[in-house]
């Protein structure tokens, strides 16, 4: 699972060959976000940097999706900062 990028103690990656639709996943601790669905109680402050983030990098986060679809090594994508 390569990460794609890192900030605030966040995670964010992307799997080679994953299920549609394109998402990637987001780590914070124990918590995970995937797809738009949140196991467990995704931390709120922590969930506005995600969406704020993926906001900023849809594009980005789509060209990503594709290489990973190809297995190809996904680009890093900047933190929020």
């Amino acid at each position: 699972m390569p990460v794609i990028s890192r900030f605030l103690g966040i995670v964010i990656s992307m799997y080679w060959n994953d299920h549609a639709p394109p998402h990637f996943h987001a780590k914070y601790g124990d918590y995970e976000i995937a797809t738009g669905v949140v196991s467990g109680k995704f931390p709120k402050r922590a969930l506005r940097c995600v969406m704020e983030w993926y906001e900023m990098h849809k594009d980005e986060l789509m060209a990503d999706w594709l290489l990973c679809e190809a297995n190809q090594l996904p680009a890093p994508i900047a933190p929020l900062e």
